[in-house]
């Protein structure tokens, strides 16, 4: 519909019935129509931007709504989360308590233990230490009572770790071939005998040793190898020693015949040195 033809309906409309106006009111009352006729049409105008308006912001309430359910979907996710997180951390935190109480009683436990291991080591340690100070004392009084023997070379002492060792050369104990202990030697195992006598707290073992010089004539009939020979010289040292009142229960004799070397066997001085008789003073076991 045109400008004009709105205007002329809306004159029409304003005019009374049966009657007539003047030219003037005529004109006025078009121009009233024209501006009513464009009024209207700006309302319209401004109706179909404000619908639109409307319509947009009935998509962005949708779409807020919807977002605003998304977010409180994932807020609950989210506390749920938490709060099964939180359980969970409970859990832990309830387990590892648990386990540091079971620790603590461990560690408890260690440090009394540790506590007695500590006292029985210091108990031990006193013990060893009056063991290696009787055995020095031991060892003062054989380098005393045989300090001839040892400056003429057929006795050596030695002392290790509690461990003490009297060294006689067979030549002060036997006469060649011979396990008898000759008079000669049963005064220089008086010597240790007197010593020994006070000696309770070791075990005393005979060892006998020999060159690698093998059995040979007749002395191969009674002793078949180095090992009889010197296992027979040291049966003998040990039944004297028991003979002057050492305990037979601390004695024991041992035959290592020519396969502990002390000396090489290719002179006749470290021959000399192989053939021998070894008293040693050992813990007992």
């Amino acid at each position: 519909m045109s400008k004009r033809m709105l205007a002329m309906l809306v004159l029409g409309l304003s005019l009374p019935l049966g009657g007539c106006v003047s030219t003037g009111k005529y004109e006025i009352k078009e121009r009233e129509a024209t501006g009513l006729a464009q009024n209207l049409q700006e309302l319209q105008q401004r109706y179909g931007d404000l619908a639109k308006e409307n319509s947009d912001l009935k998509a962005q309430v949708k779409q807020l709504t919807s977002d605003v359910a998304q977010v409180r979907g994932e807020r609950d996710r989210l506390a749920e989360s938490k709060k099964g997180l939180e359980e969970s951390l409970r859990s832990t935190a309830d387990a590892k308590n648990q386990k540091i109480g079971s620790l603590s009683q461990q560690i408890n436990a260690l440090e009394k233990e540790n506590g007695k291991l500590k006292e029985e080591i210091a108990i031990l340690s006193k013990a060893k230490e009056e063991e290696v100070q009787k055995t020095s004392k031991t060892y003062e009084e054989m380098l005393e009572k045989m300090k001839s023997e040892i400056s003429q070379g057929q006795v050596t002492i030695s002392e290790l770790k509690g461990k003490l060792t009297v060294n006689m050369l067979n030549a002060i104990l036997f006469d060649s071939g011979k396990a008898e202990v000759k008079p000669e030697g049963l005064a220089v195992l008086q010597k240790v005998v007197d010593i020994l006598r006070n000696v309770k707290d070791k075990a005393i073992r005979i060892e006998g040793h020999t060159d690698n010089v093998p059995i040979m004539g007749v002395l191969a009939t009674k002793y078949v190898s180095n090992w009889e020979l010197s296992a027979a010289r040291a049966i003998n040292v040990t039944r004297y020693l028991q003979q002057q009142g050492i305990d037979p229960a601390l004695l024991a004799a041992v035959a290592y015949g020519e396969y502990k070397p002390v000396a090489p066997n290719d002179t006749e001085q470290g021959r000399a040195s192989n053939r021998r008789i070894e008293i040693i003073l050992v813990p007992k076991e």
